[in-house]
């Protein structure tokens, strides 16, 4: 081979080698980006306060027990009888309602939530 076409091939393999050379050096050096940073806040929510008794028994028996006391102040013989078992269930009823008016109220909580 002459001369000439040898330094021509050396300088096409060269060429090659520093572009695919260049190209993954540039593939390489792209730095990754940085991974997106949540973004959070706090957030005022009502929600329904916790039910401890669910069936209103402490707020009935405790009814039941007043308006029975109270009832039997009222009346004689059979008279404070009657008075005392309509005095039970009227407290009874007067102490469930209370109960269910003091569960219904709601709370408000601060949540943290984050995108």
């Amino acid at each position: 081979m002459n001369a000439k076409l040898k330094s021509t091939i050396a300088v096409a393999l060269m060429s090659c080698v520093m572009a695919t050379g260049a190209a993954t050096a540039q593939t390489k050096s792209k730095a990754k980006p940085a991974p997106r940073q949540p973004h959070c806040y706090d957030v005022e929510v009502q929600r329904q306060k916790q039910i401890k008794d669910e069936h209103k028994i402490a707020g009935t028996a405790l009814g039941a027990v007043a308006g029975g006391l109270l009832g039997n102040q009222v009346g004689g013989g059979k008279g404070k009888k009657v008075a005392t078992a309509a005095g039970a269930v009227g407290g009874a009823l007067v102490g469930r309602k209370i109960q269910e008016n003091q569960q219904n109220k709601t709370e408000t909580v601060i949540e943290r939530r984050c995108d």
